[in-house]
């Protein structure tokens, strides 16, 4: 944590770097006292050193174990594929069933993430409470997995599962937006999405160490699975209750003081601009923010890199057995590729906020994801080369999905923009897990020449779309500048409240 406190900007020249683009209609409030350039800077430090051993870890943990849970049935299925006592067979799944299984989930998931997010943003519950308490519920359903006896009652488990686990991601995405400016968001969406990998690279270490303990209880080794990642997250949820913040300006006094939270009210505002209720972004009706072409575009984005992301998770495990792996070692040749996930979005989501650049690295990704899915389009004969292709797909996904998180949140400014923006492009942008599951059909295994060409077409399509993102925001930029050429000072301070300069 050490290096992501000390490789971000001050506060300070957050300011000056963000007014100097435009951004901010006012100036910052100043304090009572003034602070010499000395003592803001350990302010600045202090502040910052706070957030990133409470907001980060707290969301990142918490991500880690939602990814668990949802994934966790892809180790699950490869544990005993083929076997009486497997997943499919013990639950007499139909030959669609796994599929039907992993899609079932998004339904409530995708239509409750918007609804979800203007709930916490009202602060009439208290985080803590709204994320902690849908997260043990979460871990009592996913331990329910472990006991489910039938193929209705994997379904119905699935299901609830995609309800309370609605708001979880979003809200977590929508408290880094609000605590962090936008240049150092990009890399605290970088640990945010590391922690999330984190829980499918520990699900098949679990999962190999499970196969000792096959059979105890009178439970197969799959149903453990379940269990025990359940209990994790039940165990976990009340140290989130206890331990999350408040949005910032009811930041709680054990995590900042008064003079530490106005002091970085002050800095968001710098960096976001005024977004406090009464103000012009606040004033914005959400059928405005439903049908704004940012989020729709960068949600299609976040669309189509997750398919990518979606497949690895829900799939890998499968094609590595499907490769020659026993299934036991297959849980074990998981976890390079994520670890290589997780390295990939470190560097490249360090040089983007190190550079304050977004698009280059963005393509440079999808290039990578390019390169796994064309490897598996081709089915290269040789089994360590379509095991590599696994690896390019997660070093071009991964971060991706990062980046683009923190792009959405650095052109967005308003409390309400930002909990409709960030849980509209989570809760849709998983809809590419709808696409995932229902592409890779079981009679084509082991080619799958449907799912791999999906896989590669909508890569293309991130591609087109990330190209036009970065045109329409340079095109409505140049725009904003002739706009304000022709305006007085004070006509341009009421609008850059509202319409501020894009970053790409």
């Amino acid at each position: 944590m050490t290096e992501l406190s000390t490789q971000t900007v001050t506060g300070e020249e957050v300011r000056l770097d963000e007014k100097s683009e435009g951004s901010v209609g006012g100036s910052v409030a100043s304090s009572p006292l003034p602070l010499s350039v000395e003592d803001e800077r350990k302010l600045d430090r202090a502040i910052r050193w706070k957030r990133d051993l409470v907001i980060v870890p707290i969301t990142g943990v918490l991500y880690t174990l939602l990814f668990l849970d949802r994934t966790n049935i892809a180790n699950a299925r490869s544990l005993g594929i083929g076997s009486p006592d497997g997943l499919e067979m013990s639950l007499r799944l139909p030959s669609n069933g796994f599929n039907a299984a992993l899609w079932i989930f998004y339904i409530p998931f995708v239509l409750a993430e918007v609804p979800a997010n203007l709930i916490l943003n009202l602060s009439n519950i208290r985080p803590g409470f709204f994320l902690g308490g849908q997260m043990f519920i979460l871990g009592i359903l996913g331990m329910c997995q472990g006991f489910v006896t039938n193929y209705s009652g994997l379904l119905t488990i699935r299901f609830l599962l995609g309800i309370f686990e609605a708001s979880l991601p979003a809200g977590a995405t929508y408290l880094i937006s609000m605590y962090y400016t936008k240049r150092e968001a990009a890399v605290r969406f970088a640990w945010f999405f590391n922690f999330a990998l984190a829980g499918p690279l520990f699900s098949g270490l679990l999962a190999y160490a499970i196969q000792n303990i096959n059979g105890a209880g009178g439970y197969q080794g799959w149903r453990w699975i379940f269990i025990i990642e359940g209990l994790m997250t039940c165990f976990i949820a009340p140290f989130v209750i206890w331990l999350c913040p408040n949005l910032p300006q009811q930041a709680q006094p054990w995590f900042l003081t008064t003079q530490e939270r106005d002091r970085l009210t002050d800095v968001l505002e710098s960096s976001r601009g005024l977004e406090t209720k009464g103000s012009a972004a606040d004033a914005v009706p959400v059928w405005k923010i439903l049908v704004d072409w940012r989020i729709h575009l960068l949600t299609m984005c976040f669309f189509c890199c997750d398919v990518t992301a979606s497949s690895i998770s829900s799939f890998s495990p499968t094609i590595l057995t499907e490769l020659g792996f026993v299934s036991t070692v297959a849980q074990l040749m998981t976890m390079p590729v994520w670890a290589s996930g997780i390295t990939a979005t470190f560097l490249i989501t360090w040089l983007t906020s190190r550079l304050n650049l977004r698009t280059p690295f963005l393509l440079f990704a999808i290039c990578l994801q390019l390169i796994g899915w064309s490897i598996m389009v081709a089915y290269v004969p040789s089994a360590g080369v379509r095991y590599a292709a696994l690896f390019f797909m997660a070093m071009g996904t991964f971060p991706q999905m990062a980046i683009l998180m923190g792009w959405l949140s650095a052109n967005l400014r308003g409390h309400k923009q930002l909990a409709v923006g960030m849980a509209w492009q989570v809760g849709f942008g998983n809809c590419a897990n709808f696409v995932s599951s229902n592409v890779f059909i079981t009679t084509q295994r082991p080619r799958y020449p449907t799912g791999f060409a999906t896989g590669l077409a909508f890569t293309l399509l991130g591609f087109v779309l990330t190209s036009a993102a970065f045109g329409l925001f340079a095109l409505k930029n140049r725009r904003r500048e002739q706009v304000r050429a022709g305006m007085t000072d004070e006509q341009r301070e009421r609008y850059d409240e509202l319409y501020f300069k894009f970053v790409y």
